[in-house]
């Protein structure tokens, strides 16, 4: 199988507007989350990590919604920096989410084209209008797993000759619809959420892009590498986790065997850590049993929020930039282990000699995913 390399990358958070931008705020141990008192999203205050509508590029002709400026607005900076062009045959269009346009079920008529509007391939088709792409795009929603999932899709397309380029794009917006869905289950957090942590208390929410731009051309090969991944599936129920961690481990043994690595060669991963008492007992359960509980270890959900669809790219990205700078984050809000599974959960900022790190991810329906990066 041909090499696949990272071109160029953004995040277009709350936090920041480049990746650049992003890792030195969550350097210095910035969050994006704060107490936000907004009836149009919650009758009560909620903690969030929430663009203000002022942060988003105008759109005169009101062409698009929030979400596809959002993804815009990401795609935009990293086409420029790459060098790569949309118009290119070699090159496909993969977007990720796992709400899309959804909101427009608060704001629209209910009329025949609400359907059309608010399906996720139309929004994939007007941001590769926008910009150029000759090629159709694809969509990759699968619950909270479709950011790393859409890095597979993209990985695969270039391994298999299809395409030589893949830029993916993820992204989601927070508004009452999303909220409340999670709300309904009693899993958002009363504070800031604190992923392993014994007092932990829910899921946190975030808005977020990101955009990752793969190439099997070879003139990258002194990039980062996306070595491997696979996905599973727990099928056990539709939104509580496997209790054994069984399935997501699966994924991981998978990746690594995919990337040619043993345990022992991952310097250290990027946890999923939602902060839910049942995500993080599930993925501390699989870590350890895969023979990564020594591994320093690390969520960013605390910088960030849940951000769905684009969480397994920014916190790939994220951690690409760890390996860059030999830099492994810490888990901000964490302080106790709550997790049954001893696991490495990192509490400062280190700096080690990095290679190789893994990306863990789940999602409602019990899926799973695991992707290897490495120098």
């Amino acid at each position: 199988m041909p090499a696949v390399y990272i071109v160029a990358d953004n995040i277009y958070s709350p936090i920041g507007v480049t990746t650049a931008e992003n890792f030195e705020q969550v350097k210095q141990g910035i969050s994006g989350i704060k107490q936000h008192h907004n009836t149009a999203l919650a009758d009560e205050p909620v903690y969030a990590s929430l663009f203000d509508y002022a942060d988003f590029k105008t759109d005169k002709q009101l062409t698009y919604t929030r979400f596809e400026r959002l993804l815009i607005a990401s795609v935009e900076d990293t086409l420029k920096d790459s060098g790569i062009e949309a118009s290119d045959k070699k090159t496909v269009l993969i977007l990720s989410s796992t709400k899309g346009n959804i909101s427009l079920l608060e704001t629209d008529a209910d009329d025949p084209g609400l359907k059309d509007r608010i399906a996720m391939h139309t929004s994939a088709k007007l941001v590769a209008a926008h910009f150029g792409f000759v090629n159709q795009p694809l969509v990759v929603s699968n619950a909270c797993i479709s950011g790393i999932m859409a890095i597979l899709t993209g990985m695969r397309l270039l391994q298999s000759g299809q395409y030589e380029n893949a830029v993916i794009v993820g992204a989601d917006v927070i508004t009452k619809f999303v909220l409340s869905g999670f709300q309904s289950f009693q899993a958002i957090s009363t504070e800031p959420c604190r992923p392993f942590d014994k007092n932990r208390t829910g899921i946190t929410l975030g808005e977020g892009a990101a955009t990752m731009i793969l190439s099997s051309n070879a003139e990258y090969s002194d990039r980062i590498k996306v070595l491997g991944g696979a996905v599973s599936n727990d099928a056990n129920h539709i939104s509580a986790p496997s209790r054994t961690g069984e399935e997501l481990k699966q994924a991981i043994e998978k990746a690594l065997s995919i990337a040619g690595l043993k345990a022992g060669d991952i310097d250290f991963v990027s946890a999923h850590g939602t902060a839910t008492s049942y995500n993080d007992e599930m993925e501390a359960k699989a870590i350890a049993s895969a023979g990564l509980d020594k591994v320093p270890l690390n969520s960013l959900k605390g910088y960030y929020g849940h951000t769905l669809g684009a969480a397994g790219l920014i916190e790939s990205i994220i951690s690409i930039q760890s390996l860059k700078q030999n830099l492994i984050l810490p888990t901000l809000g964490f302080k106790t282990i709550g997790v049954s599974d001893a696991i490495n959960v990192c509490t400062a900022l280190t700096s080690a000699a990095l290679k190789t790190c893994l990306k863990t991810a789940s999602g409602f329906g019990g899926c799973n995913a695991a992707v290897v990066f490495s120098k």
